[in-house]
């Protein structure tokens, strides 16, 4: 249905919702808070305090519910993504300033938002922190039943009054199924987890540790690392767009942002339709007018002015409408492409290439790196649906630009003049550009020594024929005076166009070189990838894990009980034994190291013996004349990791 067919205005819908969900999301702060105590119950703290002396009962409760590990969480990755999929439409009214205070003073804006963000988040705090609570059953349990809740409360709000003022009919429905699909994911996430535990708690499954030191995916990376680098022939999709890495996995907090920016921008898209459909009614509805009025005018340009009216009205509509495709299209493709680019940059910094970095970057602020991970994924939403909506707006003026410099000429039948100028703009294109590429030649064949060797690729900096060139100089400055006049204003159109291309692109800064400091976004991004490669890299996590685990071995090897276990167990092998079988492997690989050897306490046969052997040893050597080189390393290397075992 096009815009010209949509000229009547809406009904003004009078149905009322049996819910207010804004006095239910205020009252769902109690239940709420009773959940985060009740979860906060069941966690025991690692430490012991003073509190806990005094109180004996408590036995360490009381610990911290966390609701999303934002740095190295690796499991119900999607999970979480749906849990960020459930709050798009509360996001989308946060930016709106839904939920401020009434009565809030100007000064206190700031205040008065970071109040209502806080109340949205601590509503959907329990669904968050059910699904990450090591008490599964009751954490399952109470975040079915919650999640139900808001299912049900939404489902009474949707039913009971369907449609709108801003879209018409069926509104809400538009505008929250994503967030119905999420709970109902969610529900059923909840059910599977309960069932799950069940079993495992009755005996007849096994429980599998989901968390631990070093993920699956890291362990094989490292293993990768180790082994010879195989070449394997990849598709056109893997050469162009993207490869899959078996080794690599997006942390939470980058499949949460990337579902929540998806919805938050299909979202804006429906709030931008209906916005765009009201501003072209109101263009017709004048239109209408001015046409009516057409007959009782004596100027004799009015007609004139109500053609060139439909003709704007026409093109606004179309290049809007293109252009809304086209921009949400990039914006997608930009969502998917910040992924590509978070692993590209944290596999250049796990092999310590920061040469992609502003140098001033190189090393930040661990405070800065800090913050910008608690603030990136609300950043990333915001440049996101920002970075659309200029971009949309730029295309469609462009797109205007192209249709009465283009397209109404060849209408109004001036194709004559139209392809006339075109040609004249081309011809003084390339006079430039050849003039440009003549400067470049010229100074390459006559103004540059010749190679120094015939094997150079390119000539020496440095000058030849110095008189002629002062003299080209002197005449092309003049010209280029002219011609710089242009190149600056080309500059300033590649800037807007790249600009406003890459608004929406966190992951590069769209400032020049010097004065990236002033892109709140890059800094964000950067001190984002600093701190998950400096708590997720599979080298270093491999490196701590095996530390972890060798000093647990050597604390369980110290202990009584594993000593009498071991002898029990069977005969063991003493470190002497073992010691002197490394001596011997080290010195038949290494023959001329007997002769460095110190003989100390040895018998007559013992010290004939070892005198044959290296009389021997040194006659082969004389003969072959050869050195062979001499494996040191072994026995130091295998005598160090015992010191460890």
């Amino acid at each position: 249905m096009s815009f010209h067919n949509e000229r009547t205005i809406q009904e003004n819908y009078t149905c009322k919702s049996q819910v207010n969900m804004d006095l239910f999301l205020h009252y769902s702060l109690i239940p709420s808070v009773l959940i985060i105590l009740a979860l906060s119950f069941l966690e025991r703290r690692i430490n012991r305090t003073q509190f806990d002396e005094k109180i004996q009962l408590l036995d360490r409760r009381f610990g911290f519910v966390i609701p999303l590990d934002l740095i190295g969480t690796f499991n119900n990755r999607w999970t979480f993504g749906f849990a960020f999929g459930a709050i798009a439409n509360k996001v989308m009214s946060l930016f709106s300033e839904e939920y401020l205070p009434v009565g809030v003073p100007s000064w206190a804006r700031a205040l008065g938002l970071l109040v209502g963000a806080i109340e949205v988040g601590l509503s959907y705090y329990p669904i968050f922190a059910c699904l990450s609570t090591n008490s599964k059953i009751i954490g399952s349990l109470t975040g079915f039943l919650y999640t139900l809740t808001w299912f049900i409360v939404t489902m009474i709000d949707i039913t009971s009054c369907p449609h709108g003022k801003i879209i018409g009919y069926f509104e809400k429905v538009i505008f929250y199924w994503p967030s119905i699909l999420c709970l109902v994911f969610l529900m059923g996430r909840f059910v599977h987890i309960f069932i799950k535990f069940i079993r495992i708690y009755m005996g007849a499954d096994i429980q599998h540790d989901e968390i631990c030191f070093l993920p699956i995916h890291q362990a094989e990376h490292v293993k990768r690392l180790l082994r010879k680098p195989v070449e394997v022939q990849k598709s056109w999709f893997e050469r162009k767009i993207y490869t899959w890495d078996p080794c690599f996995k997006f942390p939470s907090r980058m499949i949460g942002t990337t579902v929540l920016s998806l919805f938050c921008l299909y979202i804006f898209l429906i709030l931008e339709y209906s916005v765009g459909r009201t501003v072209t009614q109101q263009l017709y509805r004048w239109e209408e007018q001015m046409v009516q009025m057409a007959p009782d005018m004596t100027w004799e340009g009015y007609n004139q002015t109500v053609a060139s009216f439909k003709e704007f009205n026409g093109a606004l509509v179309g290049v809007w409408f293109f252009t809304t495709f086209f921009a949400s299209a990039v914006t997608v493709s930009y969502i998917f492409h910040i992924l590509v680019c978070y692993r590209k940059h944290m596999k250049r910094l796990w092999i310590g290439e920061k040469g992609f970095l502003p140098i001033k970057y190189q090393k930040p602020l661990s405070s800065q790196c800090v913050a910008a991970i608690a603030r990136y994924s609300g950043w990333q939403v915001a440049y996101i649906l920002w970075g659309y909506l200029i971009m949309h707006t730029v295309q469609s003026i462009f797109g205007l630009a192209f249709a009465y410099g283009v397209v109404f000429p060849i209408k109004h039948g001036q194709a004559i003049i139209f392809l006339k100028g075109l040609g004249i703009s081309i011809l003084t294109i390339a006079i430039v550009i050849v003039l440009m590429t003549l400067q470049f030649l010229l100074a390459g064949k006559f103004f540059l020594q010749k190679k120094m060797s015939p094997e150079d690729k390119k000539k020496p900096l440095a000058l030849n024929n110095r008189k002629a060139f002062h003299n080209f100089n002197y005449f092309f400055f003049f010209y280029n005076v002219i011609l710089g006049l242009g190149a600056c204003l080309f500059r300033l159109l590649c800037s807007l166009i790249l600009g406003s291309w890459l608004v929406a692109r966190i992951d590069r800064t769209i400032l020049q070189r010097g004065y990236e400091s002033a892109d709140m976004g890059y800094n964000t991004w950067i001190g984002m990838i600093y701190v998950d490669h400096y708590h997720t890299n599979p080298v270093l996590v491999s490196f701590c894990n095996i530390l972890l685990t060798m000093t647990a071995e050597k604390r369980l090897k110290a202990s009584p009980a594993y000593c009498v276990f071991s002898n029990s167990a069977g005969p063991r092998t003493s470190i002497k034994a073992r010691t002197r079988w490394l001596l011997y492997y080290t010195l038949l690989k290494n023959p001329r190291l007997i002769i460095q050897r110190k003989l100390k306490e040895l018998d007559d046969v013992d010290f004939t013996q070892t005198r044959l052997v290296q009389a021997s040893v040194m006659e082969a050597e004389i003969r072959n004349n050869q050195e062979r080189p001499i494996d040191v390393n072994c026995i130091e290397i295998r005598e160090r990791r015992s010191m460890f075992v």
